[in-house]
């Protein structure tokens, strides 16, 4: 009533990787959170963190737990050690490992959104636009704690590989945009 139509609630990580990261609540309460927002209608937007130091397998185990709740829109992060924090000496993802996480993701839930996140800069590197043709869209500018890259790279980035940019206006209407028009839109997605 209030015109939210989606809510956005990480799973995080894989459940068996899950008491590892978050001791403040349980992985089955994340998932009763998504089952809710579900059952009320809304549309889902969950996804993780990978590189938080969990083995493949649970990788693997969140993207079909997000397959299997039928979340529609997936954003995928990769790890940006922060010094201070309990992650900040991890840093074991290769580019091209954190490339073939986001084709995995495709290839388990290949007709929902899958949108590249926070740590893509540091993790993808200079793979960062082979990510797209996994991905259905990347957030743009900063992240909640961390700097991206400047908005203007990002649209270049997309202008190199062909792609247009796609941005829905109030009424939910599609409008193809020239890179130096779009705004500074999170919810921007890539065609």
């Amino acid at each position: 009533a209030c015109g939210g139509d989606r809510v956005n609630h990480n799973l995080n990580t894989g459940e068996d990787h899950y008491e590892e990261i978050c001791t403040t609540h349980t992985y089955a309460d994340r998932v009763e959170t998504l089952q809710a927002v579900r059952d009320a209608g809304l549309e889902m937007c969950s996804g993780g963190i990978i590189g938080m130091g969990e083995k493949h397998e649970h990788i693997i185990q969140m993207a079909f737990a997000l397959r299997d709740l039928g979340v529609q829109s997936i954003p995928v992060n990769f790890l940006n050690p922060i010094d201070g924090t309990p992650l900040e000496e991890r840093n074991d993802l290769a580019p091209i490992k954190s490339l073939h996480h986001l084709a995995m993701f495709r290839f388990v839930n290949p007709d929902r959104e899958i949108r590249i996140a926070g740590g893509r800069e540091i993790q993808l590197r200079s793979l960062q636009p082979l990510g797209l043709f996994a991905a259905n869209s990347i957030f743009v500018g900063d992240y909640l704690t961390t700097k991206g890259q400047l908005p203007a790279r990002d649209y270049q980035m997309i202008a190199d590989l062909g792609f247009q940019i796609v941005v829905r206006n109030e009424q939910g209407e599609e409008i193809v945009c020239d890179p130096p028009e779009v705004p500074n839109d999170p919810l921007a997605i890539v065609t």
